[in-house]
């Protein structure tokens, strides 16, 4: 349901976009009368995605915490069934918590670093190319995205955490402390490697599997709708919606699982009501 979600969502972007695909098109029809070469600028269009972006992520995140809950419940061997929205709050809560904790201070310092050290910058340079300043604040972008690797490292059982009935903070705390151990730290490291690798190979796989569909789309929606630029980024975007519906629909349910049952092996056991 939820890639179904981001399919309508994407279809709606693009409505909402057409009028940018319109003037891009006029734009392109005016140069070319002038006999003067056209290259569109698609800030525009990178704008309305960036707006967009959070409602693909809320979609992801509901998504993902039903199939968490639903992993959850089958690696602890309770009956399946559906998920009400007071028992996906939590888990999207920690996805929520769980990204304002990891990834602003290398968006930050990404934004920082290019601003002092970035090519467009005109001369002269806030700070001059070959010094140990320069170097520093250049890099510094890898060891804010190092950083931020550890943390998401350690919260990865924040989500089963919350699909096992603990709140979002209590959640984070949880994996928290079951990951900054040696044992934990080194079986969470040794599943989320090969998940990684395992969704990066697959993602590229079928994204290259689904090429032709690329001129196939673009050839459709230009005869259909004579707006070469709207086909144009459809095209461009087609095998990349496949491949990640694909992936996720192959790799979401066996993370989730993998993660659920590593947190029902780490945690504390729990405690059996006193028989008095």
């Amino acid at each position: 349901m939820a890639g179904l979600g981001g399919l309508v969502l994407t279809v709606v972007v693009f409505v909402v976009a057409w009028p940018l695909f319109t003037r891009m098109r006029n734009q392109r029809v005016w140069y070319h009368y002038l006999e003067d070469p056209y290259l569109h600028d698609s800030t525009d269009l990178a704008q309305l995605a960036l707006c967009a972006l959070p409602l693909f992520l809320l979609l992801l995140g509901i998504g993902c915490a039903a199939i968490q809950g639903a992993c959850s419940r089958a690696v602890a061997g309770e009956a399946p069934r559906g998920d009400s929205p007071a028992r996906l709050r939590p888990v999207l809560a920690v996805y929520v918590l769980r990204g304002l904790v990891v990834w602003p201070l290398p968006l930050i310092v990404a934004v920082v670093a290019d601003r002092y050290t970035g090519y467009h910058l005109d001369t002269p340079l806030p700070l001059e190319r070959g010094t140990w300043p320069y170097m520093l604040v250049k890099y510094s972008p890898l060891a804010a995205l190092f950083v931020a690797v550890l943390l998401r490292l350690a919260l990865t059982l924040a989500p089963a955490a919350a699909a096992d009935g603990l709140g979002a903070r209590a959640a984070l705390r949880r994996s928290w402390s079951l990951t900054w151990t040696r044992v934990g730290a080194a079986r969470v490291v040794a599943l989320a490697v090969p998940l990684v690798v395992l969704t990066a190979g697959l993602l590229r796989l079928v994204t290259q599997v689904a090429l032709p569909l690329r001129p196939l789309v673009r050839g459709i929606l230009e005869d259909a709708t004579g707006n070469f630029f709207a086909a144009y980024y459809a095209g461009i975007l087609a095998p990349v919606i496949v491949g990640i519906l694909v992936t996720a629909a192959v790799t979401v349910p066996l993370t989730c699982t993998a993660f659920a049952a590593l947190y029902d092996r780490l945690r504390p056991p729990r405690r059996s009501p006193a028989v008095g």
